[in-house]
């Protein structure tokens, strides 16, 4: 395979590219990689290669044509003979990411052209000009596209026939099979007190699979647990996770609130509405699900709280609470407030800290009192909220009718982003909604 690299410092590959298994590899012919210099194909006096940006700001933008030329002498009539570009890469941290199955994706290409940036970037009109494909391996911003185009190569020519010795060593490690690798042991048997565990000493081979399966499903609930959303499992591995011990759940910080008042109607008016019996049990079942602290129902109407505590009280201590208990797991966490003080006066009570309040809006602006104008609402990630359930109780507040009245939204200290808030289309019942987002702030992390 060939790799094409594009770079103002050639110099930085040198001692990578000359050491080890990519020594190895090219030696070996498996692997050929040839540096580019856009600085080579300059038509300015001092091989300029860059300049200032259209619309000010900082730094400086690496300019077209020089990188245009050096891109032709790969795939243009005077390149080298047999060279081909293949793909064509930027690294950029605004790129698809670089994980296991796109390095696979690419280990299939006889060659790769990579195009390092420099400075604050490269023209936007050569990247769209050429077809060169994004790729990023990170979310932190480093000096150039170097040391992420070191990244893509050695993950991708790690997965090349013959580079690894053994084939099967670059698929039995993080990430290959959507979970992060178990833990290695070598000899002695022990060190600084710790023993190497007993099943790698036997030699049942179908036991040491099992607890290497075993140790990378625990390793990755551990360390990244939203990986195995992705992660093929199957029935044994759901029921090993499912009995590990598990940190305090955050769910216990986050309690729902379904208000009923202050909330508006069709016309954007404020209005109370009534209660609806699937909600309270759907909320409920949502709450005991994630583990959340509790969910009250807030509603001003003395009859409709009446109404509510008969249902309640019918699931937990009546007929239905011993017809189905399971029911009556999740129906405990449901409690009645006459308002959104109240409900916030009874987590303060149960947690000892005051709550801080987010909540849910699927408009993009909102009135905040008569005459003044309307003004953007400010939506916050779930992470935000998610580093507060580490530290503090948060109530997560969810308008019935039409969505919750500005008086609301103003006593908020975050606005979550709406859910599925780029669609035109965005009227979900709210005990669906509810279930969305306390997933995407907890998930099986929670």
């Amino acid at each position: 395979m060939r790799f094409t690299i594009l770079t103002l410092f050639p110099e930085f590959f040198q001692g990578p590219l000359t050491c080890a298994q990519m020594a190895r590899a090219r030696e070996a012919g498996i692997l050929e990689v040839d540096l580019v210099n856009p600085r080579d194909f300059s038509t300015s006096r001092h091989s300029h290669v860059d300049d200032r940006p259209y619309g000010g700001g900082p730094g400086m933008v690496m300019s077209a044509d020089p990188l245009a030329r050096a891109l032709a002498s790969v795939e243009g009539p005077d390149c080298k003979p047999g060279r081909k570009p293949g793909r064509k890469i930027v690294l950029a941290p605004s790129g698809r990411p670089l994980t296991q199955a796109l390095a696979r994706e690419l280990a299939q290409e006889e060659a790769l052209t990579l195009v390092c940036g420099r400075y604050e970037g490269i023209d936007e009109r050569l990247i769209e000009a050429e077809g060169l494909e994004p790729i990023g391996v990170g979310e932190a911003v480093l000096n150039g596209g170097e040391a992420a185009a070191l990244c893509l190569v050695e993950a991708v020519a790690r997965l090349l026939p013959g580079f690894m010795g053994k084939e099967e060593s670059g698929e039995d490690e993080s990430f290959s099979a959507g979970l992060l690798e178990y833990p290695h042991y070598t000899r002695p048997d022990v060190y600084a007190g710790r023993e190497v565990p007993e099943t790698l000493r036997g030699g049942s081979h179908a036991a040491i699979a099992r607890w290497r399966r075993q140790a990378s499903l625990r390793r990755t609930l551990e360390r990244r647990p939203e990986l195995l959303r992705e992660a093929p499992l199957d029935g044994s591995d759901l029921n090993f996770l499912r009995g590990l011990p598990r940190p305090p759940a955050l769910g216990r910080s986050l309690f729902l609130c379904l208000l009923h008042h202050p909330v508006l109607d069709k016309a954007g008016k404020t209005a109370t509405v009534s209660l609806t019996n699937l909600d309270i049990h759907d909320m409920c079942r949502v709450s005991r699900t994630y583990e959340l602290g509790g969910v009250l129902f807030v509603t001003p109407l003395d009859d409709q709280r009446e109404l509510g505590q008969r249902l309640l009280d019918h699931w937990t201590e009546g007929a239905g609470g011993r017809a189905n208990p399971d029911r009556a797991q999740a129906l405990r966490l449901g409690r009645m407030a006459a308002s959104l003080d109240e409900a916030v006066g009874w987590v303060t009570g149960e947690t000892g800290l005051a709550p801080r309040i987010v909540a849910t809006c699927a408009r993009t602006g909102y009135r905040p009192a008569r005459g003044r104008k309307e003004r953007m609402i400010a939506f916050s990630p779930p992470g935000l909220v998610r580093g507060w359930l580490e530290r503090e109780p948060v109530l997560l507040v969810l308008g019935t009718g039409h969505g919750l009245a500005p008086e609301v939204l103003s006593r908020a200290d975050a606005v979550l982003t709406p859910v599925r808030g780029f669609a035109a289309y965005n009227h979900l019942p709210v005990r669906a909604a509810a279930a969305i987002l306390a997933d995407r702030l907890l998930g099986d992390a929670g």
